[in-house]
């Protein structure tokens, strides 16, 4: 099999999924598929409510036509698992999210697999993007497919792993412009694989040697960079009782040439606060405790808690009744100029103010109501409206830095806390 033969069927239309069909489909047949119908009928009409595809190009991967399936664009879009049979090439970017009990979920994940195990036939290509575990595409997705399909993995059937990186609401790192990690089942599929994604990526691609190492590589990416914050929120915590700015802290030793500024701050999100888990559940499948790891995670975790007790004591000392206080908090998806909801940590300090008897007001123009109260039973106002005795900026939204804070405060009695640091520091009481 070589390029031109390539029939590519995307599994997941999300902020992983959507910019990779519209990519692909500027020079392969490509078909976009999810299982939420409200999706494809939205991308049939050329929208986007995740912000993520550039319009233009969607409509021109689809021929410049509005309908799916009319046969004259190379992407379309559709719900129905019979459409599948028509490819021979398929990459999966479900969701792979932790449960309560922070341990990966990987159901999207298997029911993908089931799925695409009706459908196979010899000589066809799966591709994983979704994060998992080092060996899970091995250990849990092949044998699914094996035996769905009664295909001989290797044989009939051949795997790879490419590892997503997309960057929500970056306009600049796009996925043509970030290095892509590739690998494949054989040697061949590993060339197969890599030619197929440096067709697409201009910023070119690794091979990795193995399934097993491109996921890893995706899992210790994340892990780094959440170990990382998790020793500057620390520091921040500290700082906090000695009384002193962390980022003035942080401003006086990066004056030395390889200090690593990273920022303390709420640590959501897809990757960051979800990956680590994924690889200290395999560290302990294999009697190994990471301490490191998992202690970073329940440091970032904390984060949350910590700004809530900070702003509720700053209200005690301004002689603030707690109780049946007015809050607001500018900001629930869990980066800045982006619609992202997922692992959001803003709710843990909504929880907690609530706790403490607060009447709390969470406002965000970015993100979708119906998500947020589904996902986390949060309300959102449409408008901040009327005087509050504790503001938090929690997201550092272009429209929040435009708004007057001034206008909502009761005076100099209200607090305000910017998580961000991004407020002038002059008139904020605290910050991270």
């Amino acid at each position: 099999m070589n390029l031109q033969e390539q029939k590519i069927a995307i599994i997941g239309l999300g902020y992983v999924g959507l910019p990779l069909a519209i990519e692909f489909g500027k020079q392969y047949d490509v078909l976009g598929f999810d299982i939420n119908t409200a999706r494809i009928e939205e991308l049939s009409r050329g929208e986007d409510h995740t912000l993520e595809a550039n319009l233009d190009e969607l409509k021109t991967a689809m021929g410049g036509q509005l309908d799916a399936g009319n046969g004259k664009g190379r992407l379309w879009f559709s719900s129905d698992t019979k459409d599948l049979l028509a490819y021979n090439t398929y990459i999966v970017t479900v969701p792979t999210p932790i449960d309560q009990y922070k341990s990966p979920d990987l159901a999207p994940l298997i029911k993908a697999s089931q799925m695409l195990g009706e459908v196979l036939r010899k000589g066809d290509i799966v591709i994983y993007e979704s994060t998992v575990y080092p060996g899970c595409t091995e250990e849990v997705c092949v044998p699914i497919l094996e035996k769905v399909s009664g295909l001989v993995f290797n044989t009939d059937f051949y795997c790879g792993y490419s590892p997503e990186r997309i960057n929500p609401g970056d306009k600049v790192n796009t996925l043509t412009k970030i290095k892509k990690v590739t690998s494949g089942s054989t040697p061949e599929i590993a060339d197969l694989v890599d030619g197929l994604y440096r067709s697409i990526i201009v910023a070119g691609t690794h091979k990795a040697p193995s399934l097993k190492v491109a996921e890893a590589a995706k899992a210790i990416e994340n892990a780094q960079r959440d170990v990382n914050i998790s020793f500057v929120n620390e520091l921040a915590l500290i700082f906090d009782r000695i009384g002193i700015d962390t980022h003035d802290v942080l401003d006086a030793a990066a004056t030395k040439w390889n200090f690593l500024k990273f920022k303390p701050g709420l640590v959501g999100g897809h990757c960051i606060g979800v990956d680590p888990y994924y690889l200290a559940h395999k560290a302990e499948m294999l009697g190994y405790h990471p301490a490191v790891i998992l202690s970073g995670r329940r440091v970032n975790d904390t984060m949350g808690m910590f700004v809530a007790n900070k702003v509720v004591k700053l209200m005690i000392r301004k002689g603030l009744k707690v109780n049946g206080a007015r809050a607001l908090i500018l900001g629930v998806t869990f980066k800045e100029n982006c619609p992202d909801i997922r692992n959001s940590r803003v709710v843990d300090i909504h929880r907690e103010l609530c706790q403490f008897g607060m009447a709390v007001d969470t406002f965000d123009p970015h993100a979708n109501p119906e998500e947020v109260l589904h996902e986390y039973g949060i309300r959102l106002v449409s408008a901040p409206e009327g005087k509050y005795d504790a503001i938090i900026l929690a997201v550092g939204h272009q429209t929040f830095l435009e708004m007057d804070l001034a206008e909502l405060r009761k005076g100099d009695s209200t607090v305000v806390f910017d998580t961000k640091s991004i407020l002038d520091r002059m008139k904020v009481d605290a910050r991270l």
